[in-house]
């Protein structure tokens, strides 16, 4: 089975002589839930814009489900479907309508249009504006509608940019949850976000982009387990003493109920023991940190 994605050797030189990609290698496998991360300037938007065909590459190869991007150009853009970071859609045009004419770009006949159309509207739930113009949406509105016109032409791979960016965290919640079906049913979704909290909760593999060049191609486990330090937040159901007994891990007491551990090489249930002989009980841990984000920046400025 081919891979959903082979980049070699991809290379990307603007006319300025600003050189955002070089040399990138990246294999994403069919089905897979894949984060590609990086900072502002990074080179991200320049690759999705490459492996959906809107921007030309310099010097490299683009493989898609095993076609060749320039060779086989057409079937590769049938291929996917891009919900950019922009909104880039007819403000004044009704929602249902954005989703059809979108269809027929892709030889899609306007009554299946419609059928896929209300379909797609049920599950992001839109289906209830379907005649409102986008204009009146509100922003995770929007972004829904996005999701439904990447969607419309049934591509084996989605590719996310910045996709809850401006949402809030109810309407994020149900699009993630929306993203694990589609990627259940066996659809190949690549994410780029700025909220890490989001490629750790949804994706299995991930890989790390830094001034054009990949720095860290792992499965978000094997890269998690890189982090060996640990900033937990323990609250009590009991007032805690004003001076914490001695343990030997750094702890620090925030209010009357809670503390801030830092484990290094420790594990939690050792350090939740050695505090209840100490006769400190707790009932709720929480992480004070995204790990993630920790590697991402411990990693991106070691290329520095």
């Amino acid at each position: 089975m081919p891979n959903a994605l082979l980049i070699s050797d991809l290379t990307k030189t603007y006319a300025n002589n600003v050189q955002a990609l070089s040399q990138v290698n990246l294999t994403v496998a069919q089905g897979d839930f894949f984060a590609l991360l990086g900072s502002n300037g990074a080179g991200k938007t320049t690759m999705i814009g490459i492996i959906c065909s809107l921007l030309h590459k310099t010097s490299g190869e683009v493989n898609v489900l095993g076609m060749n991007q320039a060779t086989q150009l057409n079937n590769v853009k049938r291929m996917i479907g891009l919900m950019p970071q922009e909104f880039n859609f007819n403000p004044f045009e009704p929602i249902e309508e954005i989703l059809i004419n979108q269809a027929g770009y892709y030889g899609i006949s306007h009554r299946m249009a419609k059928i896929k159309a209300e379909s797609l509207l049920r599950r992001v739930e839109l289906w209830d504006k379907r005649q409102d113009i986008a204009k009146s949406l509100s922003g995770g509105m929007k972004r829904r509608l996005m999701l439904a016109r990447a969607l419309i032409h049934q591509p084996k791979i989605l590719i996310l940019d910045e996709p809850s960016a401006g949402v809030d965290v109810e309407i994020r919640r149900s699009m993630w949850a929306f993203l694990k079906e589609l990627n259940a049913e066996g659809m190949t979704i690549i994410l780029t976000t700025h909220y890490l909290e989001e490629a750790e909760s949804l994706c299995r593999n991930i890989a790390i982009l830094d001034k054009g060049q990949i720095i860290e191609q792992s499965s978000m486990k094997k890269l998690l387990a890189k982090v060996s330090q640990q900033v937990l937040i323990l609250e009590s159901a009991k007032v805690l003493p004003a001076v914490l007994p001695e343990v030997s891990f750094e702890a620090k007491r925030l209010d009357d109920y809670s503390l801030q551990v830092i484990l290094d090489g420790i594990n939690i249930s050792s350090a939740l023991n050695e505090l209840s002989k100490q006769g400190v009980e707790i009932e709720h841990v929480r992480s004070a940190q995204n790990r993630l984000e920790t590697l991402f920046l411990r990693l991106t400025s070691k290329a520095g």
